[in-house]
């Protein structure tokens, strides 16, 4: 059964190219536009890795991060950031609310299929 990893994207465009991506690495995509549906995604499909961009609609990524790590169902489930922002405010905020590693937009293929194999392989 092919690992579970959700993309929380509010740009359609950038999340149907994350799910292609993952698809051709036999990954299976599940699909959240905001925190709120990427928090519900979590506790309803169990994902093996989290894809979560920063700037969301509503509850943003940092926030929806710190709640799912505050929730024992889904507190251990990697969280990726993804971003195009290499400010370091933004970097140490996702890192204190729980995030695991970063994604810079745009990834190249050969580097998105390194990351999620890292963190994948680490998940607990």
């Amino acid at each position: 059964m092919p690992a579970k990893i959700l993309i929380v994207e509010d740009h359609d465009d950038s999340r149907e190219i994350l799910a292609h991506m993952l698809r051709h690495l036999n990954y299976e995509p599940l699909e959240a536009a905001t925190g709120e549906e990427a928090i519900e995604k979590a506790l309803n499909e169990s994902p093996d890795l989290i894809i979560m961009d920063l700037w969301l609609p509503g509850i943003n990524g940092v926030e929806a991060t710190r709640r799912l790590k505050q929730n024992p169902k889904t507190a251990r489930i990697p969280i990726i950031a993804y971003t195009a922002s290499e400010h370091q405010d933004y970097k140490h905020k996702a890192l204190a609310a729980g995030m695991a590693g970063f994604l810079m937009k745009p990834t190249p293929h050969r580097v998105f299929k390194q990351i999620i194999e890292k963190f994948l392989s680490t998940k607990p």
